[in-house]
């Protein structure tokens, strides 16, 4: 990292823990994110700092060539809006260049979603007779219903179940609470898994909601495996991965006029950049509501 650069990473690294209160495992990952792009801009010859939004367009384009899975591209961006606003805000720079990002370039990069017809086909591959398929159809319910992270999910509580309001309380990064509130379908696979798979799991007194085979936690690894599993069954042809549930939980809430403020609280974003990466999956609606109520339209 060149010495200017690497000076406003530190600064941005104070700001991160003194003004946001973040975790350290959160600005840790910013801060890898900023040094992977002040390596690409030095091999593009760009002063890292000045760079403009087509630029920074072909640093994440460049991330897909690299293969990497659109989780980590959205946090990416995530990371330069972030740091961007930050210049802003200190009058490092005369404008924010990432404020609108919006290229159709940008946005087949991010983030990987499932439609709602995708994600009825998902949950109907399980086999609820079984103690597992019941299991691992409550996972899948309780990520996409709930927009959980798959270690949100392995660390669900049984005393974090309140049925009487329908909510859960959820562990988040850095170790926040958040309480989302469940449906009337997760509702009946909860009871479900509580009456008939979680006792025979249960072998240990474990605390934990979702429970492995031989009664311990959940490991992220096999939700991994039976969501790829399921995927197959399905037939849906997508390389499924826990995150997606998350995305397509977003999309969903946002395609049918859910305030994007609400959708942050819900999916335990710190920051209204990270949910905004949402944004660009109804451009449909964004259109008719355009048509509807502007003069020129």
């Amino acid at each position: 990292m060149n010495d200017d650069f690497g000076d406003l990473c530190e600064r941005f690294r104070a700001w991160l823990i003194l003004d946001r209160g973040l975790a350290g495992t959160s600005i840790d990952a910013y801060l890898a994110d900023l040094r992977d792009y002040d390596a690409w801009a030095a091999r593009a010859g760009i002063a890292a700092a000045a760079a403009d939004r087509g630029q920074l367009t072909e640093y994440l384009e460049s991330l897909q060539e690299r293969n990497l899975v659109t989780a980590t591209l959205a946090r990416r961006l995530v990371t330069l809006r972030l740091f961007w606003r930050w210049m802003t805000q200190e009058k490092l720079i005369p404008a924010d260049v990432t404020a609108v990002m919006d290229s159709p370039r940008l946005w087949r990069l991010l983030p990987d979603h499932l439609s709602p017809a995708e994600v009825d086909k998902l949950l109907a591959s399980f086999d609820d007779t079984q103690v597992l398929g019941l299991r691992n159809h409550l996972a899948v319910e309780l990520m996409f219903s709930c927009g959980l992270r798959v270690t949100e999910l392995c660390t669900l509580r049984l005393d974090g179940i309140d049925f009487r309001r329908a909510f859960l309380r959820v562990s988040g990064k850095g170790s926040k609470e958040r309480m989302v509130p469940f449906g009337r379908t997760a509702e009946k696979l909860l009871r479900r898994y509580l009456e008939e798979s979680r006792p025979v799991l249960d072998v240990h007194g474990a605390p934990e909601l979702i429970l492995s085979k031989s009664g311990k936690i959940l490991t992220r690894a096999r939700v991994w495996a039976f969501l790829q599993d399921s995927a197959i069954a399905a037939g849906l042809g997508k390389h499924l991965h826990p995150h997606m549930l998350r995305h397509s939980f977003a999309s969903a809430l946002l395609a049918r006029g859910a305030d994007l403020r609400v959708i942050q609280e819900l999916l335990g974003h710190a920051d209204i950049a990270t949910t905004q990466i949402y944004t660009h999956v109804d451009a449909s609606r964004l259109q008719a509501i355009h048509k509807q109520f502007h003069p020129r339209a």
